[in-house]
C-alpha cells in the first residue's frame, strides 16, 4: 500500500517548516498565545517578514538598574534587536501595553530602543524581558552591545564580493569583442554573472524591497520604491539577455546595490554621529579617584565614590567626580563639556564637573554628584532620549511623496521616450539612471541630521534639550522672560560688604554649619584668603544665628535688618551685608539676548528688590509680586498677540509658566519639577547657554534651509540630466549617496558656524 508523504506546512508563528503541528517549537506556540491572547492577530497579516524562532533572553534582568518615579512605578530603557519593519514594533508595543502592570511602552524603530514603565507589584523586568523575547526579538539593557549594522554590512560584503567576480568576467567579455571569444565561453561567463548577481538582487537589496513594499502596504510613496523598480528592472533584463544570448546589464546591477549599501551605512553612522558624540562624554570619564580618608589617601574606583567624599586631583589627572573646590587652585580645560579649548581658573568655592583635566596646579574637591547623576551621564541620556523621540512632520516629509512620484512619472517616460527613439536596452538603461541618481532621501536628512548636531553642540555648552522640535522653535522665539531668584540671581546669598576681621571671626563660628549663610560668609572667606580659625563652644540658634568662643572670646551672630547680620563679642560690633547678586556674567548675557528679542524680568518679590537686580543687569521691563498663575497669564497674554516666547526659570512656582512657554529652560539647581516640564536643562551656573541656544537655533535653522535647497538643486539637475541620457546607472549610483553626504557635511559645519557667531 503506498502511503503519500505528509504535506509539509509553516510555523504559524516563525514561518518555519514542520511537519504534523502548526508550530515548529513549543517557543512559537507560546509567542502565538501571547499574540492572540492580546487581540493583535491582524499583525499576522500586516507583518513583512517573520520574527526569528524565539530564544531565551540573552541577559540577566535582576540587577539590572531601573529608575523609580514618584507614582511607585518603575521605568528602564533597553535595546531590541530583531525589529525588521514597522510592524514588528506595533507588535511589540501592543503586547507590552496589553500586559497586566505596565504603565507605558514606547519603541522607536529608528534606534531599537524602548522605555517601559511598570509597577513592580504586578510584574518584574525580567518577566517583561521575557516577554519580548517570546514574540522573537531579542531585548538587551541599552548599555550592551549590539548587533548594530551587522546584517546591512553582510548584505553589502556578499553584494561587495559578487560584484567584483561579476566585473572580472565583464572585463573578460569586453575583451573579447576585440580579440575574439568562442560563444560558448561567452555564454558560460554570462550565465556564471547571472548566477552571481541573483544573491545580490534578490537578497543584498532586499532592505530596499521591503521598505519600498511597507511604505506602499500603507499608501505610501517611499524613497526605496525608485530603488526597488530600477534593481528589479536590472535583474530582469540579465535574466532576458542571458537567455538571448545577449549581454545585459549585470555589472552594473552589481556595482548599483554595492554603492547604495555602502551608502547606507555611511548614512546610518552619520545620523547617529552627534547622539555618539554626546554619548561618548559618558564613555571618556575617569574610572578612577584619589579619595582622602583622614591623612590617608586611597585609590578608589570612581564609582565607588559618594556624595561628600573629599578626592584629590593632581597635574595631568581628571576630576573624577562632579564636585566642588574645597582646597587648592588650578587651570580645567572643559573642551569635553563646553568645547571651549581655554583652560578655565577654577578655586574654592567654585564647582567642577566628571572628565575636566587638570593643565595646572592641584585640587582637593567635595564628591556632590556620582554614577547616572553626574553631568556627562546626564547630557548622554538627555541627548539619546532626544534622538530616540525624533521629529514632527516636517516640510520635506510633504515634499518627499510629490518628488518620488515626479521621479517616477519622469522614468516611465524616459523608457518610452528612448526606447521610441533607439532601442529597449537604452530606454532601460535610462530609466534605471533617472530612477537611482533621484534622491529624496536627501530631503529627508535635511532635518534630522542638522538638529542632531544642533542638539550636540548645545549639550556641548552646557544645555540639554528634551527634543529636537524645541530646538526648531527656539530659531521662531521674538520675546524672552525671566524667572529672577535662581536665574537672574545665583538665588543663594552672597557677602557684599563686610571688614576682613568680622569675615575671619564669623567664618571661625560657622566653620561646621551648613546654612546658606554659612556657606556665603565661608565662600567670601576663601575668596579674600583670610584663613579660617576654629570655634569653641558653638551654640546654632535656628532662625535666630549662632554663637561660640573665637581667640578667647564668646562672639554672637545674629540677624540685623533686612539681609543684615551684627556680629558683637568684647565690645566690638561688627556688620555683614548679604545679598542675592546677579549670576557671574549676566550683565553681558542679558545684552546679547536684548539683540535678539526684548527681556522681561517675572517675580514674586517686591517692585523695588526687583528693580535693582533688573536695572544691575540691565533690564527695564520687570514684572513684581507677580504669583505662578500671573506668569503664566503674562506668557499667555503675549501669544494672544502672535509673539513666541522662551521662559527661563527655575523654582516650584515656575512651573505654570514654564508649561505655558513656546519653549521652556530650567536650571540645573531648580526644583525638580521644573526641570520635567521644562524642554531643556541648563547645566551651567550662567546664563550663557540661552545665548548659546538662540545662537545654535538659528545656524541650525539656516542649516536646515541650505540642505534643502542643495537637496532640491541637485535632483533637478540630476533627474534632468539622466533624462537627457547624460547619465549612466553606474554613475547614478555613485551620485545618489554622494547627495546624503552632501547633506552630512552641511551638518558637520553647524558647530563652525556656531562658533564664528561667538567669535
Amino acid at each position: 500500500m503506498h502511503t503519500s508523504a505528509p504535506i509539509p506546512q509553516a510555523c504559524k508563528h516563525c514561518g518555519v517548516a514542520c511537519e504534523g503541528s502548526d508550530f515548529c517549537c513549543p517557543g512559537c506556540e507560546m509567542a502565538y498565545d501571547i499574540v492572540r491572547g492580546a487581540g493583535l492577530e491582524r499583525w499576522y497579516d500586516e507583518r513583512e517578514q517573520a520574527p526569528d524562532r524565539p530564544r531565551p533572553i540573552a541577559a540577566d534582568w535582576r540587577g539590572l538598574p531601573t529608575q523609580a518615579r514618584d507614582d511607585g512605578t518603575e521605568e528602564v530603557a533597553l535595546c531590541i534587536d530583531g525589529l525588521r519593519c514597522a510592524s514588528c514594533v506595533w507588535l511589540v508595543e501592543n503586547v507590552l501595553e496589553g500586559t497586566e502592570g505596565v504603565a507605558e511602552a514606547h519603541v522607536s524603530y529608528a534606534t531599537g530602543r524602548a522605555r517601559l514603565v511598570w509597577d513592580p507589584q504586578q510584574t518584574s523586568l525580567e518577566q517583561l524581558g521575557a516577554r519580548i523575547a517570546a514574540l522573537g526579538y531579542q531585548p538587551r539593557p541599552a548599555g550592551a552591545q549590539g548587533d548594530g549594522d551587522r546584517d546591512l554590512l553582510v548584505r553589502l560584503g556578499v553584494a561587495a564580493f559578487c560584484t567584483a567576480n561579476i566585473m572580472g568576467m565583464t572585463a573578460a567579455l569586453y575583451a573579447g569583442w576585440l580579440d575574439g571569444m568562442a560563444d560558448r565561453y561567452a555564454q558560460l561567463f554570462r550565465w556564471a554573472s547571472l548566477a552571481l548577481a541573483t544573491p545580490v538582487a534578490l537578497w543584498s537589496a532586499e532592505p530596499f524591497f521591503r521598505g519600498a513594499w511597507g511604505a506602499l502596504r500603507h499608501r505610501l510613496l517611499h524613497m526605496d520604491l525608485p530603488i526597488s523598480i530600477a534593481v528589479g528592472a536590472l535583474w530582469v533584463h540579465a535574466v532576458v539577455s542571458t537567455f538571448l544570448h545577449l549581454d545585459g546589464y549585470v555589472d552594473s546591477l552589481g556595482m548599483l546595490v554595492t554603492l547604495l549599501l555602502a551608502g547606507r551605512v555611511v548614512e546610518a553612522r552619520g545620523r547617529r554621529a552627534a547622539g555618539d558624540a554626546a554619548a561618548a562624554i559618558a564613555a571618556q570619564l575617569p574610572t578612577t579617584a584619589r579619595r582622602l580618608s583622614g591623612d590617608a589617601v586611597e585609590v578608589v574606583a570612581a564609582s565607588a565614590l559618594a556624595p561628600g567624599d573629599r578626592v584629590a586631583v593632581g597635574l595631568g589627572e581628571e576630576v573624577p567626580a562632579d564636585g566642588t573646590v574645597v582646597d587648592g587652585e588650578a587651570e580645567l580645560r572643559m573642551a569635553l563639556l563646553t568645547g571651549e579649548s581655554e583652560p578655565v581658573p577654577v578655586q574654592p568655592g567654585q564647582t567642577v564637573v566628571a572628565g575636566a583635566p587638570v593643565v595646572a596646579g592641584s585640587l582637593v574637591v567635595r564628591v556632590d554628584a556620582v554614577g547616572d547623576d553626574l553631568l556627562g551621564h546626564r547630557m548622554a541620556a538627555q541627548v539619546q532620549a532626544s534622538v530616540d523621540r525624533g521629529l514632527a512632520t516636517t516640510p520635506a516629509d510633504r515634499i518627499a511623496p510629490t518628488f518620488i512620484a515626479a521621479t517616477l512619472v519622469a522614468a516611465v517616460a524616459a523608457l518610452v521616450g528612448w526606447t521610441y527613439v533607439e532601442s529597449i536596452g537604452t530606454g532601460l538603461q535610462v530609466m534605471v539612471a533617472v530612477l537611482v541618481v533621484a534622491c529624496p532621501c536627501a530631503l529627508g536628512l535635511s532635518y534630522p541630521v542638522s538638529v542632531s548636531a544642533g542638539l550636540a553642540a548645545l549639550a556641548r555648552r552646557g544645555l540639554v534639550l528634551s527634543s529636537g522640535d524645541a530646538l526648531l522653535r527656539l530659531a521662531h522665539i521674538d520675546t524672552i522672560a525671566m524667572d529672577k531668584t535662581g536665574t537672574v540671581t545665583a538665588g543663594v546669598p552672597q557677602v557684599v560688604s563686610a571688614d576682613d576681621e568680622v569675615i575671619r571671626v564669623a567664618a571661625a563660628l560657622e566653620r561646621g554649619s551648613s546654612h546658606p549663610v554659612a556657606a556665603a560668609i565661608l565662600d567670601e572667606a576663601a575668596r579674600r584668603g583670610i584663613p579660617v580659625g576654629t570655634a569653641t563652644q558653638v551654640q546654632e540658634h535656628p532662625g535666630v544665628g549662632i554663637d561660640g568662643v573665637v581667640d578667647q572670646v564668646r562672639w554672637t551672630l545674629r540677624r540685623g535688618g533686612p539681609g543684615e547680620l551684627l556680629l558683637s563679642g568684647g565690645g566690638l560690633v561688627g556688620l555683614l551685608r548679604l545679598r542675592d547678586v546677579h549670576r557671574s556674567g549676566s550683565p553681558a548675557h542679558i545684552a546679547s539676548l536684548l539683540e535678539r528679542a526684548p527681556v522681561t524680568v517675572l517675580t514674586g518679590d517686591q517692585a523695588d528688590v526687583a528693580r535693582r537686580i533688573a536695572a544691575g543687569v540691565g533690564l527695564t521691563n520687570v514684572v513684581a509680586q507677580a504669583t505662578p498663575d500671573d506668569k503664566a497669564q503674562w506668557i499667555r497674554a503675549q501669544q494672544g498677540q502672535h509673539r513666541r516666547v522662551l521662559f527661563v526659570g527655575d523654582g516650584l512656582n515656575d512651573g505654570p509658566a514654564l508649561a505655558a512657554a513656546d519653549v521652556s529652560l530650567a536650571m540645573r539647581g531648580g526644583s525638580a519639577s521644573s526641570i520635567l516640564v521644562a524642554d531643556g536643562i541648563i547645566s551651567d551656573d550662567t546664563l550663557a547657554p540661552v545665548v548659546a541656544a538662540l545662537r545654535v537655533s538659528d545656524v541650525v535653522h539656516q542649516t536646515v534651509h541650505d540642505n534643502m535647497l542643495r537637496s532640491l538643486v541637485y535632483n533637478v539637475a540630476a533627474v534632468t540630466l539622466a533624462v537627457a541620457g547624460l547619465i549612466d546607472p553606474l554613475v547614478a549610483a555613485v551620485l545618489m549617496p554622494l547627495s546624503s553626504a552632501m547633506v552630512i557635511w552641511g551638518a558637520s559645519r553647524v558647530e563652525k558656524r556656531v562658533r564664528a557667531l561667538e567669535a
